[in-house]
């Protein structure tokens, strides 16, 4: 275990294209969002440097770009931490979700081929071995792989940019009721793969909106236990 709490292979190998303090940022949001660095955690430049092998000067314009976009904290006198949400801001976001999806759903039941079909049951055949093996990074990132490619088949290009911008966030909020929520949430990615096969665009608008809902509640629930 290294002393900022990241398991050993926890830390991503940074991509040599692109601006070293790009590179490092990518690399630190992906610790967040995965939460191998946890809400309320203690960020200490010359050790982000250490484990990621780079001077300190990228890990702090990476720390404050961060902070600009709400993922950390910075303190005076105190230093960087990785921001602790609010339920609110949970509430918000996850709100903002579910009328992005519940769009896309019913987009992707007008106009979903065969060839999309079959790539959503792949996918959900691949989150349903990911459950049954506990192996909740995988789920998690099937996850945000079957929703993505729902937006993909709605083919709304502005719907899916406004997506993209809350995908990790919504995975940050995902994880810690990814267990919880197991075989479920699957079984519920098959009714909507059904209704969408079926070009029911009504069913697949509500049943998206009772998954994500499904999802803000146990957030909610994990939050208050």
């Amino acid at each position: 275990m290294l002393s900022t709490g990241l398991p050993q292979g926890a830390v991503p190998k940074l991509e040599r294209p692109g601006p070293l303090r790009d590179r490092v940022y990518e690399a630190l949001l992906e610790l967040i969002t995965t939460r191998a660095l946890q809400p309320g955690q203690h960020l200490v430049e010359s050790e982000l440097a250490g484990h990621l092998g780079v001077s300190r000067q990228p890990v702090r314009e990476a720390l404050q770009r961060l902070n600009t976009e709400g993922w950390v904290d910075l303190r005076p006198a105190q230093g960087a931490f990785v921001h602790e949400p609010t339920e609110e801001e949970a509430d918000q976001l996850l709100t903002v979700r579910t009328l992005l999806e519940a769009e896309a759903a019913r987009l992707a039941a007008a106009h979903a081929d065969s060839a999309g079909i079959t790539a959503l049951e792949q996918l959900c055949a691949e989150g349903e071995k990911a459950v049954a093996a506990d192996d909740v990074d995988a789920a998690v990132a099937l996850n945000a792989r079957f929703h993505a490619k729902i937006m993909e088949l709605a083919g709304n290009a502005v719907l899916a940019e406004l997506a993209a911008q809350v995908d990790r966030r919504v995975r940050w909020y995902y994880t810690p009721v990814a267990r919880q929520r197991g075989h479920q949430s699957w079984i519920e990615h098959r009714g909507m793969i059904a209704a969408i096969n079926d070009r029911d665009e009504g069913r697949a608008t509500q049943l998206m909106r009772e998954h994500t809902e499904h999802t803000r509640a146990s957030y909610h629930a994990r939050q208050r236990s």
